[in-house]
């Protein structure tokens, strides 16, 4: 029995995995984008040409930070559940660091945040880190991450 619930449990991840990898890779470009303008437009002191430039950065970013991302997890997913030393929502919570590049070369000063924020983040100067997967545009990436625990939970209990 309790192989087969092993089996069950490794399917549910794989599953939570494979909709993380996909949903993260499809909405996280955009994600860095409308970042980077949420702050261009908070800030509102941005020359014409320099926020042209800081969007066109962000494009790129978007990129970057997706393939990192994604590497990143894809590397987490290939390690055996009792190995996994991290989260999918760890893992994502980096991505503030290519929007916040493109918004320090654009010269935008850092937004207040509050102290929690500040110590869990020091780098995160623009208050970017997602809550939540659901945060990066899509409401239905949101219970992946419950799922993935859920299964990798189911995994380690059958292992018992």
């Amino acid at each position: 029995m309790t192989g087969a619930e092993e089996q069950r449990g490794l399917a549910l991840l794989q599953e939570a995995s494979d909709a993380i990898v996909a949903g993260v890779e499809r909405e996280l470009p955009g994600w860095v984008e409308r970042s980077v303008r949420r702050i261009l437009d908070a800030w509102g002191r941005t020359p014409p040409d320099a926020r042209e430039h800081a969007e066109r950065a962000a494009a790129d970013a978007g990129r970057a930070a997706t393939t990192r991302v994604v590497g990143e997890l894809r590397a987490l997913f290939a390690l055996d559940p009792e190995a996994q030393r991290s989260t999918p929502l760890e893992i994502v919570r980096g991505a503030y660091r290519e929007p916040t590049e493109v918004l320090a070369a654009a010269g935008i000063p850092p937004v207040e945040r509050d102290e929690f924020g500040e110590r869990a983040w020091p780098d995160d100067t623009y208050d970017l880190v997602v809550h939540g997967l659901g945060d990066l545009g899509d409401d239905d990436l949101a219970p992946l991450q419950m799922v993935w625990g859920l299964a990798k939970a189911k995994v380690l209990r059958a292992r018992r």
